[in-house]
């Protein structure tokens, strides 16, 4: 079990001040982990960091557009200038918007690509570059079951899903040789500040009930455990991997 002790790791969860972000860095920080939450949402990635300090181990918070290269650039540094390194990235950050895809404009466009997409990419070759540097590294991409499987009028954030599972792929294939371990988790349905109101309709609950086997959805701690492992020495001959929680949704896909 010394395999999931991550005391002295230090962890990035950009998008960590709430929903699965904040999951997935409270269960790092409860696993001994120090913690940088990147988070455009200022006040409530600082109400995260005082809830981590709790956990006995060291948070601060950067804020950061993921797509912003300079505002990614300042995010490594400040990490580095805190804590002297970083081990964990997990790319979390993420935007959904609905649309019939007839009706989508160039700026919805843009906006979710840069932020899905481009914000990942951004953040794993600023901290791809430091784990070059050290010969080690893990990065966790936040993918979703949309990547594999189309959700629709979700035409952008289908298609920026996807293109996580092939940056993940891309990036594993050439940093192994540096000792990076590059993944991704494909989420499911998950109850999250930005779902929540989805997930009250009669016709999502039916949904769910017709398409996942468990027939429910996750909390976000249900989430966390694969986080771990990911993160972890437990996972050191894994890389390019997407691995789904879905509750079995895609299994019949």
């Amino acid at each position: 079990m010394g395999y999931f002790d991550f005391k002295d790791k230090v962890a990035i969860v950009t998008g960590g001040s709430r929903g699965l972000g904040k999951a997935m860095a409270m269960g790092l920080a409860e696993a001994g982990a120090n913690i940088v939450i990147a988070d455009i949402l200022e006040q409530e990635s600082l109400n995260t960091v005082e809830e981590i300090k709790k956990l006995g181990v060291s948070a601060i918070s950067v804020k950061i557009d993921v797509s912003n290269k300079e505002d990614v650039n300042n995010l490594v540094q400040k990490t580095l200038e805190n804590f002297g390194k970083i081990d964990i990235l997990v790319n979390n950050a993420g935007f959904l918007r609905t649309c019939p895809p007839e009706e989508i404009d160039e700026k919805t466009w843009d906006l979710v690509i840069n932020v899905n997409l481009k914000g990942q990419f951004l953040c794993a070759q600023a901290v791809g570059k430091e784990m070059i540097k050290k010969k080690c590294g893990k990065i966790i991409n936040i993918a979703s079951i949309a990547g594999k499987s189309a959700f629709s009028q979700a035409l952008c954030y289908n298609i920026s899903k996807a293109g996580i599972i092939m940056l993940t792929k891309s990036l594993a294939f050439d940093w192994g040789k540096h000792n990076i371990q590059v993944n991704a988790i494909a989420p499911g349905v998950f109850k999250t500040p930005m779902t929540e109101e989805m997930l009250e309709s009669e016709a999502m609950q039916q949904i769910i009930k017709n398409s996942v086997p468990l027939q429910r959805y996750a909390e976000p701690n249900e989430l966390v455990t694969t986080v771990l492992y990911l993160a972890s020495d437990a996972s050191n001959y894994i890389t390019g991997e997407t691995i789904t929680v879905d509750g079995g949704w895609t299994c019949h896909l």
